[in-house]
């Protein structure tokens, strides 16, 4: 996923990768993930991302996360982890009954 952005974004500069890398790790990292319904900072680090615009020129959203609100996602920070696990067993379990509905088995004599 990582390469295929990197692409994306290379095709006009070519040879700039290491500058662009910082964003495209940036954007996979705190993009919500299909199987998670969560992006991996949030698991992490237990609250949304804050894009450095947001923390240099303060927003309402700067100001809401607050020490208190932050303590509180890190309590419920591991329940979420949790409930992240279940939903990714339960999407692995609909990709195999999928995949397996459709291969026919064969066997091999030996």
């Amino acid at each position: 996923m990582i390469i295929q952005n990197l692409k994306k974004i290379l095709e006009a500069a070519k040879g700039k990768w290491p500058e662009e890398l910082p964003g495209v790790l940036w954007a996979y990292r705190t993009m919500t993930k299909s199987s998670t319904i969560e992006n991996p900072f949030s698991l992490v680090y237990g609250a949304e991302a804050l894009i450095p615009v947001e923390v240099g020129k303060p927003t309402l959203r700067y100001f809401c996360a607050n020490n208190e609100a932050m303590l509180v996602n890190l309590e419920l920070l591991d329940e979420r982890r949790d409930l992240v696990h279940i939903r990714m067993t339960a999407q692995k379990q609909r990709i195999e009954r999928y995949y397996n509905r459709r291969a026919s088995p064969r066997y091999f004599k030996v």
